[in-house]
């Protein structure tokens, strides 16, 4: 807008000045009273015009550049805003990314936990095998012995039984 309105300017003064030229050339010629008079006069109108045309355009210079001022401002406010949410995200980013190491960490720390245990595991299945084993083993060792007992209790209540016939045969 205001290099339109300076374009205008410009146009209306070298208006101006073609006029006053004209005018001067005019008068130069001879131009008569009454002639010369309305040139004066049209001059003047001129020269107002230009006069009303300058205050506008300084008007309008002076509006354009508070607005652009302001505007100017408004742009500094939105990129300041812009730089701290940006800060903000940053922030946020490098709380994530440390709470991610964090839990890759905690994950690979439970991870060899639990590789431990399987080991572990393992320890103990081959454990509770051998002591199965053991154990049936002494299972049928004990199995093994009830049936001696069974068979060394039969012997002996038959002993008895046969002293018992016998004793009281060589009493008398």
């Amino acid at each position: 807008q205001l290099l339109e309105a300076k374009a205008s300017l410009s146009l209306a003064q070298a208006q101006h000045a073609l006029q006053l030229q004209q005018a001067k050339a005019q008068i130069n010629n001879m131009v008569p009273k009454k002639q010369f008079e309305q040139l004066q006069n049209t001059l003047r109108e001129e020269q107002c015009k230009t006069q009303q045309l300058q205050g506008s355009l300084q008007l309008q210079a002076k509006q354009t550049c508070r607005q652009l001022v302001r505007i100017q401002e408004e742009h500094e406010q939105l990129l300041q805003a812009a730089v701290e949410q940006a800060e903000g995200l940053e922030q946020s980013l490098r709380n994530a990314e440390a709470l991610l190491a964090e839990r890759a960490a905690q994950l690979r720390d439970a991870q060899a936990q639990l590789s431990r245990n399987k080991l572990l595991i393992e320890e103990l299945r081959g454990e509770n095998r051998r002591f199965a084993m053991t154990l049936q083993a002494a299972e049928l060792k004990q199995k093994s012995m009830e049936e001696k007992n069974q068979l060394l209790e039969e012997q002996a209540s038959a002993l008895k039984q046969l002293i018992g016939r016998i004793t009281p045969a060589s009493l008398s």
